[in-house]
C-alpha cells in the first residue's frame, strides 16, 4: 500500500479532511502502478486556484550510496483543485481522485523514461498540459473512474481548436494503452492540431 502525507496535516482555510485525501490518495496510487511509493501531497489551502504540479517523481535511492533515504513523490495542489464545485470550501472526492490521478500518471510517465524530454511541470506549455492529461485521463477512466469525458473533450477543443484534426487527436491520446506513447508523441500531436490552426482559412 502506498503511504501517502497531506500536508498541512490541518487545513484552516478550506473544510478539508487530510485523512480522506490521504486515503483517496492510496487507492489511485495503487491504481495507477504506485503502491509501493511514499508520496507527499502539498496542498495550499490559501488559495482557491487549481493549479496543480508535479515536484518529484521519487526516487528509489542511489546505487552509490544504498543506504541514503528514497525521495517520495511530490504532488503540489492548489486548494481550489479539490473543491466541490457545488459547497465551496469543502472536499469534492471525485475531483480529488480526478486530480491525483491525473498527477500519477504524469509521475509513471516520468519514471518509465519515455518522457525524459518532456520539460519540467512547471515549464510546461496549457496545449501541452492538456493533450498529457487527455492520455492520462483516458488511463484513470478505464480504471473506473468517473472522469466527465465530455468535459475533458471540450476542455481539449478549448485550447487545441475546435477542428476535426483536434478531435481526432484527442481520440488518439484518450484510447491510448499505458506505456504506448512517449512524450514525442505529446509533441507531435500539439504540432498537429497546432498546424490545422495556424492554416489560412478559405472564405465563405
Amino acid at each position: 500500500m502506498a503511504r501517502v502525507e497531506v500536508t498541512p496535516g490541518e487545513l484552516t482555510f478550506v473544510a478539508y479532511d487530510a485523512a480522506r485525501i490521504a486515503a483517496i490518495a492510496e487507492k489511485v496510487a495503487v491504481d495507477v502502478g504506485l503502491g509501493d511509493s511514499e508520496i507527499v501531497v502539498e496542498v495550499d489551502d490559501s488559495t482557491p486556484l487549481a493549479r496543480t504540479r508535479v515536484e518529484s517523481i521519487g526516487s528509489a535511492g542511489s546505487g552509490d550510496a544504498p543506504d541514503a533515504p528514497d525521495e517520495p513523490v511530490r504532488l503540489h495542489v492548489e486548494g481550489g483543485a479539490f473543491e466541490d464545485p457545488a459547497e465551496p470550501r469543502h472536499l469534492s472526492e471525485p475531483r480529488t481522485a480526478d486530480v491525483v490521478g491525473r498527477l500519477l500518471w504524469r509521475v509513471v510517465d516520468r519514471r518509465s523514461g519515455r518522457f525524459d524530454g518532456a520539460p519540467p511541470d512547471a515549464e510546461l506549455t496549457l496545449k501541452e498540459q492538456v493533450a498529457w492529461d487527455t492520455y492520462a485521463m483516458g488511463r484513470l477512466e478505464r480504471l473506473g473512474y468517473d472522469v466527465q469525458e465530455p468535459r475533458r473533450r471540450y476542455h481539449f477543443r478549448t485550447r487545441h481548436g475546435f477542428t476535426d484534426v483536434a478531435d481526432r487527436v484527442y481520440e488518439r491520446l484518450w484510447s491510448a494503452p499505458d506505456g504506448s506513447l512517449s512524450w514525442s508523441d505529446v509533441a507531435a500531436a500539439c504540432a498537429e492540431t497546432a498546424a490545422v490552426r495556424s492554416e489560412p482559412q478559405s472564405p465563405d
